[in-house]
């Protein structure tokens, strides 16, 4: 039987760990056993879940500042060095944004892709790079990215964003391999129909019924964030201990339809969302 706990005795750094699909990985991390590191912009958000956190039982500490800047990759991880006692056994790079540079590719700006690359892909870089030695010099550890289904997919609009994700799966498999004799495991998740701050509910449903939207989804319903926590969870633990540079769509079933839609009338499946 698998472990109730099974990051017990772990030290966890989360990145936008707050809020969303972080807050949901950092919340169960630690009912996981983990002591967490949860990283955030936003301090309510990071002090929130540090809260839920210690009034569960669990050990948390906040790191509160903007992952892209380098200044606050080195605190985050000279915070969680120090809350594990020189030991960080799972690092999560959660952090990610659709929205700087989204629109027409044509109308972008080399600024609105450096932001971008900055939010969704630089962080990936200098957080693998700050924490791996200390995982290497413990023995090992894991680490788990964060991704999207829209970096497997055509995505109009945010052209840059899909290329960054895309990069990151990449880098996943790289990494995975040149790592791999260190005990040091990579892999990655890939979401879609998330619901988050970032992409609340009536966004995504732009005043159309929930059943008319979520039929959609071949699981229909959107995702919450313990949904994603719980995979991110298998990849951190040693219930994945033999995967490694895999990348796992949670996706509802999105990626597997490939445009696919169940019928208003619940009769079969339609390539023509609009169609009855």
């Amino acid at each position: 039987m698998p472990s109730a706990t099974p990051l017990a005795d772990k030290i966890a750094a989360v990145t936008g760990g707050g809020g969303g699909i972080g807050g949901g990985i950092s919340r169960l991390f630690a009912e996981a056993g983990a002591a967490v590191v949860v990283n955030d912009i936003d301090a309510d958000l990071a002090n929130a879940a540090v809260g839920d956190i210690t009034d569960a039982g669990g050990r948390a500490i906040a790191v509160v500042g903007d992952i892209t800047d380098s200044v606050v990759v080195a605190e985050f991880h000279r915070a969680a060095v120090e809350f594990g006692d020189g030991q960080v056994d799972v690092l999560v790079n959660n952090v990610g944004d659709y929205r700087p540079g989204a629109g027409k590719f044509i109308r972008t700006t080399e600024a609105d892709w450096d932001a971008q690359i900055n939010i969704t892909f630089r962080h990936v870089l200098r957080c693998t790079r700050a924490f791996m030695p200390t995982m290497v010099e413990g023995g090992g550890g894991t680490i788990v990215n964060v991704s999207t289904v829209e970096a497997m997919r055509a995505m109009p609009r945010i052209a840059v964003y899909s290329a960054a994700n895309a990069a990151i799966i990449a880098f996943t498999r790289s990494i995975a391999l040149e790592m791999a004799d260190q005990n040091i495991r990579v892999n990655c998740i890939a979401p879609d129909m998330a619901v988050t701050l970032q992409t609340p509910l009536d966004q995504m449903l732009r005043d159309r019924p929930l059943e008319q939207v979520s039929r959609l989804i071949p699981l229909c319903r959107f995702g919450n964030p313990d949904d994603f926590a719980e995979v991110a969870l298998f990849l951190a633990s040693d219930q994945s201990r033999f995967m490694t540079g895999q990348t796992i769509p949670v996706d509802g079933g999105t990626m597997t339809a490939q445009g696919w839609y169940r019928r208003a009338d619940g009769r079969g499946f339609t390539n023509l969302p609009d169609a009855p």
